[in-house]
């Protein structure tokens, strides 16, 4: 018996969500920028109703409110507008209202965590000891030698203290020191940014991706930390952050209470989706944010695959790790790229792509694709001295994330049909041949795949919303088969760089191949595949 009911599924379960970077999509303005402008102007590429279109079922926009842009939008200066260099809430109300019309909802980024210090809340709370606003921050005392209070880290480097003359005391910011961190163990604050969800929900966003939630609420006396025995050795000197065990900056149970609040809070809207971006892999601790019974976080983002060597028996473990640990109610997520990792194309190679967008549109869960990732983007390479992620600049420029946010490569054309001016970040040097208007017209490129497999989906119940079993199959493949009533979808998937023959019982037809584009009838016997190939049959 089927434990997840197709026809009770919200969208959330059944649909693929695309996460735009709004900088880098389209620039309708002429700045260089991307802007919100530009995403209504390509709606009909990600879906218009017809196969010719990518199909997809969600986007996730991310940050796009005013903001100096010291963490290109993860430093937000105010969570109730959108940066006039990206348009206007009348701008987002209609792009909402466009995206609405074609069916596709919109989900955006909430960055709960940390503000901008160019926000209005923090340059109060700055302003003296006695501000109403100062315990809206985390403020702490110097040590008796004039030191930061404990021996926290930042992710960017050095300590997560920064001091103030001004006030005398020391402010935190897990990231960088533009980006105090919010107390969240102020009640205002919880407030204030429950009134920033309201603000959004009432404009008709379908949901929120929450950014680093994990680490909301830190331990109330934040004491020291203590070292990590199996840290690197060959961390940067200033990387105290990855030298040390995170049990008190991160991962707090009053961190799972306040989902669940927030799941509280978005029910009276209908189908809300949530999503956290959680960090940790070790499944005692994401399967915690799923809550008990659906009232945690819908899905918490399974960022693991993107870490893992893009091996077969390694994928199969974390395939069955996931599908023996989620409870009936919890449902999983696939994401293989996003704005802070290496890209797809590049961290697998080209030959790979095909195989790994099958992976991600057939394993039981939500796909959140990456813009880009179509069209096998690689990553821009960026001179030394052009870099403008703080991570790149401060950490280290093999840490640099400008790489996987450069423009959408839309056509041949100057500047790859982005921009009429010259872009905030590079076009890559492949734009001439990789862009979606040469792959629009060529039905074997890697789009044209991408939409056959989200059209298929977009049909399939067994892919959208069913059970999923591994299946035995030769090394280095990936075997599974997935089954509601009676549709059942049979997926091998080759990691080998040759031909390999694969057992198959009963009969079907190869319905979608990244390597043949016609349909090939199949009865009891065996399956040859070749190198890289991946084969979805359906059976009868």
């Amino acid at each position: 018996m089927n434990k997840y009911p197709f026809q009770q599924a919200p969208w959330w379960k059944l649909g693929t969500i695309y996460q735009i970077y709004p900088y880098s999509f389209s620039d309708t303005t002429g700045n260089g920028m991307g802007d919100l402008e530009g995403i209504i102007k390509r709606l009909d590429y990600l879906n218009d109703g017809t196969p010719d279109s990518l199909g997809v079922d969600a986007i996730w926009l991310s940050p796009f409110y005013p903001s100096p842009k010291a963490d290109f939008g993860y430093d937000v200066s105010d969570y109730l507008d959108v940066d006039p260099e990206l348009g206007s809430l009348e701008t987002f109300d209609r792009l909402v209202d466009e995206a609405h019309r074609r069916g596709i909802r919109v989900i955006i980024d909430f960055v709960p965590n940390h503000t901008s210090e160019e926000h209005t809340w923090f340059k109060e709370s700055h302003s003296s000891l006695d501000n109403p606003r100062r315990d809206w921050y985390i403020w702490r005392d110097p040590t008796p030698d004039g030191g930061p209070p404990n021996n926290w880290g930042s992710h960017f480097g050095g300590s997560a203290w920064e001091w103030d003359e001004s006030t005398g005391q020391y402010y935190f910011h897990q990231f960088l020191k533009e980006q105090p961190d919010l107390n969240w163990r102020n009640p205002e604050v919880v407030w204030a940014m429950k009134d920033v969800l309201i603000f959004w929900l009432e404009r008709g966003v379908d949901g929120f991706r929450m950014d680093v939630v994990g680490m909301i609420y830190k331990h109330p006396e934040m004491p020291d930390q203590p070292l990590d025995p199996n840290a690197p050795d060959d961390l940067r000197p200033n990387d105290i952050y990855g030298r040390q065990l995170h049990i008190y900056d991160q991962d707090q149970d009053e961190v799972y209470e306040m989902v669940r609040e927030f799941n509280q809070l978005v029910r009276p809207y209908g189908e809300i989706c949530l999503i956290g971006e959680i960090l940790y892999f070790g499944a005692d601790r994401w399967l915690r944010y799923y809550g008990t019974e659906g009232d945690g976080f819908h899905l918490p983002m399974q960022l693991q695959f993107m870490h893992l060597p893009w091996e077969a028996d390694t994928i199969k473990s974390a395939v069955q790790e996931i599908e023996s640990l989620l409870p009936a109610h919890a449902w999983p997520s696939c994401v293989l790229g996003n704005h802070d990792e290496v890209r797809l194309a590049t961290r697998y190679g080209q030959e790979y792509t095909r195989l790994a967008a099958m992976l991600q549109l057939t394993v039981r869960g939500t796909p959140i694709l990456y813009y880009g990732d179509e069209i096998g983007l690689e990553n821009g390479v960026i001179d030394d001295d052009k870099i403008q992620d703080p991570w790149g600049i401060i950490v280290g420029p093999e840490f640099n994330r400008d790489c996987c946010r450069t423009p959408m490569q839309w056509d041949a054309g100057p500047q790859a049909g982005f921009s009429t001016s010259v872009p905030w970040l590079p076009i890559s040097a492949d734009a001439g041949e990789r862009n979606v208007a040469n792959q629009d017209g060529d039905q074997f490129s890697l789009l044209n795949f991408y939409r056959s497999l989200i059209w298929h989906r977009r049909g399939s119940e067994a892919l959208r919303n069913s059970t999923l079993e591994i299946l035995e199959g030769p090394p280095g493949c990936l075997v599974f088969e997935r089954q509601v009533d009676a549709e059942r979808a049979w997926i091998a998937l080759n990691f080998n760089g040759n031909e390999v023959e694969i057992p198959f019982s009963g009969e079907g037809e190869i319905i979608l191949s990244t390597h043949n584009q016609d349909i090939i009838n199949l009865s009891t016997g065996s399956l040859t595949i070749e190198a890289y190939e991946g084969v979805i049959v359906s059976c009868r």
